[in-house]
């Protein structure tokens, strides 16, 4: 499924241009959604977003990191807590801070050195909040913006490093302290 996915939407001929359309792919292709969380790891296997048609950010960088990977194009997750000062009201009533925990991306090595891409908020949901999207072009990295229209919008606050698989007990133990009002009690 993630291997049909990638050679379907990978335009171009060098890893760089392939990587960058996985990018746009996952992106545009897949509603960012922090409503529908499913932590088992059924819920946090990248093919799941595709079932689903959206995402949220940790799944859908597993699906960019596998896509890459599908294409010999080496690729891990990164992860970092963030302080989202946009926050919607009702996001920030459901999560009680403005803190993410373990926020993913995906890291690609691409000529030479690993590069972050962030494929969570899709265009449509950035235009509908009046944020910048993120763009990628396979040279730079790719993290949510400090600042967006004059706006502070986001903070990265610790960086928990590089991985090749979803940390999932590790994430699942930082959301129980972080987040003690959410049931995650059969985790």
């Amino acid at each position: 499924m993630i291997a049909e996915f990638a050679r379907a939407q990978a335009r171009g001929e060098s890893d760089r241009e392939k990587a960058v359309a996985l990018y746009y792919a996952v992106r545009d292709g897949f509603r960012y959604d922090p409503y529908r969380i499913d932590l088992s790891p059924e819920g946090m296997r990248p093919e799941r977003v595709l079932e689903n048609g959206y995402g949220w950010c940790v799944p859908k960088a597993a699906l960019l990191s596998a896509a890459c990977r599908a294409l010999n194009i080496p690729a891990r997750l990164g992860f970092a807590d963030v302080r989202n000062h946009l926050t919607t009201p009702r996001l920030q009533e459901v999560m009680r801070t403005d803190v993410f925990v373990w926020h993913g991306f995906s890291e690609i090595f691409l000529e030479g050195r690993w590069l972050k891409a962030t494929p969570a908020f899709n265009r449509e949901l950035c235009e509908k909040s009046g944020i910048a999207p993120l763009e990628f072009n396979g040279r730079e990295d790719s993290i949510f913006h400090d600042f967006d229209g004059g706006r502070q919008h986001m903070e990265y606050l610790r960086m928990h490093g590089s991985y090749d698989e979803i940390p999932l007990e590790r994430m699942i133990e930082a959301y129980r302290e972080s987040y003690p009002h959410w049931d995650l009690k059969s985790l």
